[in-house]
């Protein structure tokens, strides 16, 4: 039995050979542009999250009530808003949220339910603190000021449960997440937490004599969104300009091959065979242009 042949692209007519070409070139530049427009919308969701910043994060301090009413929650144009609490920490349900990084290594954040005068319960993120010399666990954790205390913070959405499921050992929590908090404080803490926001520490009064490291302010950095997202508009143009790269330079060789069969064919060319020869070759030629004026 004769081996079966494998089938070339070359073996394909060339008009339908580069047809095929420029059809791969534009499903290219179609996923090119479904990726590019990708990167645009992460840009301006980037954008947004810095005007948010920017708008609100060193705005005056307002009572809380003025952004959560009792049984209300957290919109989400008000992040970052500075409120003021008044009333005293829970020291006894303090928790620390593990692999936080800070400091170049995965700290700890130090978490705090704070009692209001209303009798609601908000959580406050004091700071961070770094692991141990000896030991993963924190060296000493500075304790909040008892009693009365007016406190500062930045209004925070909760975060989700981590995705790998990871949990956390007791007097600890994976990730700031307000409903599992909630659960792993005291019942009477948990009971009146909000859950839809928590605090970030700005000031305390009094200021306790020692504190947590503060928390880095959001970083202005746009991100390389509009960057990737030009990117993917320049690969899809590059893949039409090697498609016509390599349209034009078999073509040229083409024509140069053609010249030299004209030159050593000892044949007149006004021959029937070696005149069709050549008008074959410009309907070739006329299809490939077509071909090429198609695509641009």
């Amino acid at each position: 039995m004769s081996a079966r042949r494998a089938v070339s692209m070359q073996d394909v007519p060339r008009a339908g050979r580069w047809a095929i070409y420029i059809g791969l070139a534009v499903v290219f530049a179609i996923a090119c542009a479904f990726l590019s427009n990708w990167q645009f919308s992460r840009n301006e969701d980037r954008s947004a999250q810095l005007e948010l910043v920017e708008q609100n994060y060193d705005a005056p301090p307002v009572p809380l009530s003025e952004l959560i009413p009792a049984g209300g929650e957290l919109d989400g144009s008000d992040e970052w808003r500075p409120v003021e609490l008044i009333g005293e920490y829970l020291d006894d349900d303090q928790l620390l949220a593990r692999n936080r990084p800070h400091g170049g290594t995965s700290a700890f954040e130090v978490l705090v339910p704070f009692r209001l005068e209303d009798g609601r319960v908000i959580l406050v993120d004091r700071g961070w603190v770094p692991p141990g010399r000896d030991q993963p666990d924190p060296d000493a954790v500075p304790a909040p000021p008892s009693g009365e205390v007016t406190v500062i913070v930045r209004l925070r959405p909760g975060e989700p449960l981590p995705g790998s499921g990871r949990s956390a050992p007791d007097g600890q929590v994976p990730t700031i997440h307000l409903p599992l908090v909630a659960k792993t404080v005291s019942p009477a803490a948990g009971d009146a937490m909000e859950v839809s926001a928590y605090g970030v520490l700005v000031s305390e009064d009094p200021a306790p004599g020692s504190a947590p490291n503060a928390l880095e302010a959001p970083s202005e950095d746009p991100g390389p969104h509009l960057s990737y997202a030009i990117q993917w508009i320049l690969f899809a143009v590059m893949g039409f300009v090697f498609i016509g790269y390599v349209i034009r330079t078999e073509r040229r060789h083409r024509r140069e091959d053609a010249e030299d069969d004209s030159v050593e064919d000892p044949l007149d060319a006004s021959t029937p065979s070696v005149a069709a020869s050549r008008r074959r070759r410009d309907r070739d030629a006329d299809d490939e242009d077509a071909i090429l004026d198609a695509a641009r």
